[in-house]
């Protein structure tokens, strides 16, 4: 692995191809490396000017050395290096002002998210008087103890956490680190979120320890939720903890137990009763359909099937699946909140395998809402990969 090397001040300028000038005149940040026609010997992290093959300059990037994506634009117009530790602050005080505007009912939300808060490779989310971050990319971990500094002034938080990947450390060809605090002394705090409370701890958890992006989905989920309530891949219990105030009863289903134990304890800091189930969902969708087991509500809340292109199709089967099975197990009447945060299955995609799952299963089914990721994940015109999430409530007759 490379160490840290000093922040090149120097000016380098870095050609790209006509497919890749296109990317960037459609609204897209992303150079990929294959639309890179030439470089010098240019230090990784290094702020550099993006030109076409005739020399015409098309704005400033942060370079990689390793990654395919070898240059994440930062601005529209040529930036002098020494200009861009004062861009970075005024674009970290904007995202923090944009959350004042957003966010509502909690006190959990994500404060950067990358590309859509133009700080490229940058996560940061709070978590009551807890700040946890990710440095996705050589040069916002060669930049982050200024911008940790900044968050530290304008937050106050009791500690900030770092987060770490060692995959896309490696990929990036970052020195190896472990997630870890960096300021402060303690890692754990509870978060409200519409109402209701949640353990957190910023060193254990899957990503950032924490899936803020389905705070608004919650509630929305909980306005529909009646009956009996199945909470399917429940993970540390936020849909089951929201439905619980509206359901008569609720069951979450998870296959890690560690997640359970965590929901079992955050129903407790509630003062909720749930039951909790280890088990393969898959299997046990199958069972409960085969058996004519019903419920009122069901919400499906999967990880990533599909984490490339290459895996759409299997995707598919898995999700549709899953719906087939909770669309057979849904009383007349019943709700069915569904989702998908894998970015290469698009809305139409969904939708479509939804289609064909609720004629299969012969029920007609209404949408109710058609949603995405909470608005502390903004979504940017022209850089699709900033939605990934999708939501969607239906009314099975």
């Amino acid at each position: 692995m490379t160490k840290h090397a000093p922040i090149s001040t120097e000016s380098h300028t870095i050609k790209i191809t006509a497919k890749g000038v296109a990317r960037l005149r459609a609204g897209h940040v992303w150079v990929y490396r294959s639309d890179v026609t030439a470089t010098d010997a240019i230090p990784p992290g290094t702020l550099v000017s993006v030109a076409d093959a005739r020399g015409k300059v098309l704005g400033s990037a942060l370079y990689s050395s390793a990654s395919q994506i070898a240059l994440r634009m930062v601005s529209p117009k040529p930036l002098p290096p020494a200009e861009l530790p004062l861009l970075l602050r005024d674009r970290l005080r904007t995202a923090l002002e944009y959350r004042k505007q957003v966010v509502h009912d909690s006190d959990a939300c994500r404060l950067v998210f990358s590309e859509a808060d133009g700080l490229p490779g940058l996560i940061v989310d709070r978590c009551n008087d807890i700040v946890s971050f990710q440095a996705l990319t050589q040069a916002m971990d060669q930049r982050k103890e200024e911008l940790m500094a900044q968050l530290a002034d304008e937050l106050q938080p009791a500690a900030i956490v770092e987060r770490v990947e060692p995959r896309i450390r490696e990929l990036e060809q970052l020195p190896a680190a472990e997630t870890r605090i960096l300021r402060g002394d303690r890692s754990r705090t509870v978060v409200t979120m519409n109402g209701v409370r949640f353990h957190f701890d910023a060193l254990a958890g899957q990503k950032t320890g924490s899936f803020l992006d389905q705070r608004e989905n919650y509630a929305a989920a909980a306005r529909y939720a009646h009956g009996e309530a199945l909470d399917v891949f429940c993970y540390q219990g936020g849909f089951a903890l929201h439905l619980a105030s509206r359901c008569d009863s609720v069951t979450g289903v998870d296959s890690s137990r560690p997640a359970l134990e965590q929901a079992e304890q955050n129903a407790a800091l509630n003062g909720r009763e749930i039951e909790w189930m280890e088990a393969n969902a898959f299997d046990l969708l199958r069972d409960y359909s085969d058996a004519g087991t019903q419920y009122d509500t069901i919400v499906l809340d999967p990880p990533a099937f599909a984490k490339s292109k290459r895996a759409l199709d299997t995707a598919l089967r898995g999700y549709k699946e899953l719906n087939l099975r909770a669309f057979k197990m849904l009383r007349p009447g019943g709700t069915l909140v569904t989702c998908s945060c894998s970015y290469h299955v698009s809305e139409a995609d969904f939708l479509a395998m939804l289609t064909e799952a609720a004629l299969d299963a012969r029920r007609t089914v209404r949408i109710l809402e058609k949603r995405g990721q909470a608005q502390d994940h903004p979504v940017v015109l022209g850089i699709p990969e900033t939605s990934y999430l999708k939501c969607v409530i239906l009314s099975a007759q």
